[in-house]
């Protein structure tokens, strides 16, 4: 089952696979609920009505987006090589406990054809392609979206102190198009792929599959849970394996496309 979030006149409302749901439908409500029983809850909620584009980020304002980092080898190696401070990102990659950061609250993230920026005080920055994980409050891997972890390397790369301001500002995070209801089993070897446009001419390709990550998505997710709750549910962006070259930086006007599995995130850098 597919879900949607679209702007209404006054507001915005959940739609399933093409048909809106009732007004009253809210994603915190299924998120609060065991993924046994959401088709149910969803099925008893929809309507007859056509939803229409365009649309807004898969998520409630209120919900918190979190990250990993490091899960793969390609952001090993690409953390290394912008980092002057020694061999943390090693230890990080190969520690038991993975590296954990908040990364948005509902309300800031981007969603499909919308905006998003890099830091004005930033000279290096790049998109981050990642599998992001639907939670339930019950620690259930209930589905997933595409999520675009902007990030400012320069930034990063002279302290890791600095991730915060690195990964953190406005315009840094996208999610969508919708969120694709599957058990995690689904998601253990999906395609991942990224394209950037720059004055309609192709910049950069990259592609990968979440089959490579070097940690498993219960281990991220136990390590999430671990000292934290989610009553209404919780998204978890599972690391990037795709990084362009040390010389590329993304600019205003390009255009970002990544595709995971049978979904496409499309979106423009604004100023």
């Amino acid at each position: 089952m597919y879900l949607t979030r679209h702007p209404i006149e006054h507001g915005q409302r959940w739609a399933a696979d093409g048909r809106f749901l009732s007004d009253s439908f809210d994603l915190r409500m299924l998120l609060a609920m065991p993924f046994a029983d959401m088709t149910a809850f969803i099925q008893h909620a929809l309507t007859t009505e056509a939803a229409h584009e365009p649309l807004l980020a898969p998520i409630e304002p209120t919900h918190e987006v979190w990250a990993a980092g490091v899960t793969y080898q390609r952001s090993r190696e690409a953390r290394r090589a912008e980092s002057d401070v020694g061999d943390v990102y090693d230890r990080v990659y190969a520690a038991r406990r993975p590296e954990l950061f908040f990364k948005a609250i509902g309300w800031r993230v981007a969603g499909h054809e919308q905006p998003i920026r890099v830091r004005a005080d930033s000279g290096w920055n790049v998109p981050e392609p990642e599998l992001t994980l639907v939670i339930n409050q019950h620690r259930e891997i209930v589905g997933y979206t595409i999520g675009n972890d902007v990030s400012s390397r320069s930034i990063e790369g002279e302290n890791p102190l600095y991730l915060p301001q690195a990964k953190i500002y406005r315009g840094a995070c996208a999610l969508g198009p919708g969120i694709l209801l599957a058990e995690a089993e689904r998601l253990r070897d999906l395609p991942i792929a990224i394209e950037i446009e720059r004055g309609g001419r192709s910049i950069f390709a990259g592609e990968t599959r979440t089959s490579k990550m070097n940690r498993g998505f219960e281990d991220l997710v136990a390590y999430l849970f671990r000292e934290l709750e989610f009553p209404p549910g919780v998204f978890l962006m599972t690391g990037t394996g795709i990084v362009p070259t040390d010389d590329f930086t993304l600019r205003i006007g390009d255009r970002v496309a990544i595709t995971i599995g049978i979904l496409t995130l499309k979106n423009e850098i604004g100023a």
